[in-house]
């Protein structure tokens, strides 16, 4: 069976096989992702901590992402994604048992967040190259895009199940589903042809190589363009996991079901807008496009201020949904088009560095002036800030090419 030229990516076996297990874990993970911020809200009703739990678990992709970006350019990836993915099941299993005997604290939540963020940060350069040698560089545009539409259908799904699950059955389930999730990547990683082996060649020490990826990074203005976009976007809009839960209870009123429809409305506009970016073939995405997504999106956390009722807030997270991941399914296929087989690892790193190493940073300014003032303050500082920076970005650009 061949697919159509939108899904060609599904032509290659490995990566069909890969990418049908990774959505079963992406599923979990945004169940689980659902229910730690539910628990952190009910052990501490605090904006502030729910914030500082975002900031752990991504401070590791802050520190380190740059020595993740070389040890997966120096190992075999299938090997390094087996380890990564068996930490990530026990973690989950970890956080679910703490929460049926009762005897969960938020440290260990805390701790755990740590723990999360340390395998992820040598999950995320080893997975994103990976793709480039399942499906080649003719369909890597597609691949990313997939990836992306599958990380945001399951934003979709993940959150609705979760929502139902807490209000019916409570917390556990969402953590031990997404542990048996990622069990299923285990088992399909190892069924995989493809391994992912470092390029053969003369091998310099781990700092010589970090070094060459920076140097490389910032020789090529394209690459610090891109980078600059994705931090803007990723700074300003994407903290969701901090936004969303205090939107959900704090401004409307809802509960835990009504938190998951949020988070799915967010999911439909974000498939919809990586799915966008895979129908442009093989060709590096325009930056054109690139700047206005960044905008729409930083604009939609504007509006996302003002919204006091449910019929308001829904389209205006589908937008920003949508125009979020394009800008960041597009920063994803420039990295990889433009990387050097050699580089690609190091080069992924710093688009992890940026993407989710910021994070921490924004989290926690959320947290903070969410427990000052309230949600809507931290959307609208945001997405103004977020506008004037971009603006900043525009106008280095052009005089740079000047």
């Amino acid at each position: 069976m061949r697919f159509p030229h939108g899904l060609r990516a599904l032509n290659h076996g490995d990566y069909r096989r890969f990418y049908a297990a990774q959505l079963v874990a992406l599923i979990g993970s945004w169940m689980q992702s659902v229910a730690q911020a539910w628990l952190v809200l009910q052990l501490t009703n605090s904006p502030l901590k729910l914030g500082l739990i975002g900031t752990l678990q991504f401070a590791p992709v802050l520190l380190f992402s740059v020595v993740a970006g070389a040890v997966a350019d120096r190992l075999p990836k299938r090997r390094l994604l087996v380890a990564t993915q068996t930490t990530l099941a026990c973690q989950a299993a970890a956080l679910g048992l703490l929460v049926a005997t009762g005897l969960v604290e938020y440290w260990h939540v805390a701790v755990l967040g740590l723990v999360l963020g340390f395998a992820n940060v040598m999950d995320l350069p080893a997975r994103q190259s990976f793709v480039m040698e399942m499906v080649g560089k003719d369909d890597v545009v597609n691949g990313v895009a997939l990836n992306s539409a599958g990380f945001n259908a399951a934003r979709i799904v993940g959150p609705a199940a979760a929502g139902v699950l807490i209000a019916r059955l409570g917390l556990v389930p969402a953590f031990l589903l997404n542990s048996l999730g990622f069990v299923v990547v285990i088992a399909a990683l190892l069924r995989l042809g493809t391994q992912g082996l470092p390029v053969r060649g003369r091998r310099a020490t781990m700092f010589e190589e970090i070094r060459e990826g920076l140097r490389y990074a910032r020789r090529t203005p394209r690459v610090l363009l891109v980078l600059g976009l994705l931090f803007v976007v990723s700074l300003c809009v994407f903290n969701f996991t901090v936004y969303v839960p205090l939107l959900a209870r704090n401004v409307l009123g809802l509960g835990a079901e009504g938190f998951g429809f949020l988070m799915a409305a967010l999911g439909v506009g974000a498939v919809a807008g990586a799915l966008t970016v895979g129908m442009l073939g093989s060709r590096e995405p325009p930056l054109a496009g690139m700047v206005g997504a960044a905008a729409i999106a930083l604009a939609s956390l504007l509006g996302l201020a003002a919204a006091r009722q449910v019929w308001t807030a829904v389209p205006l997270l589908v937008v920003t949904g949508y125009f979020g991941l394009v800008l960041v399914a597009s920063c994803n296929t420039a990295m990889q088009l433009i990387a050097p087989d050699a580089l690609r690892g190091r080069v992924m790193s710093l688009y992890t560095w940026v993407y989710g190493g910021v994070f921490p940073i924004g989290a926690f300014l959320v947290g903070a002036i969410s427990q000052a003032s309230s949600v809507s303050t931290a959307f609208l500082c945001a997405g103004a800030v977020g506008l004037v920076a971009l603006a900043g970005l525009m106008l280095w650009w052009a005089l740079r090419r000047d």
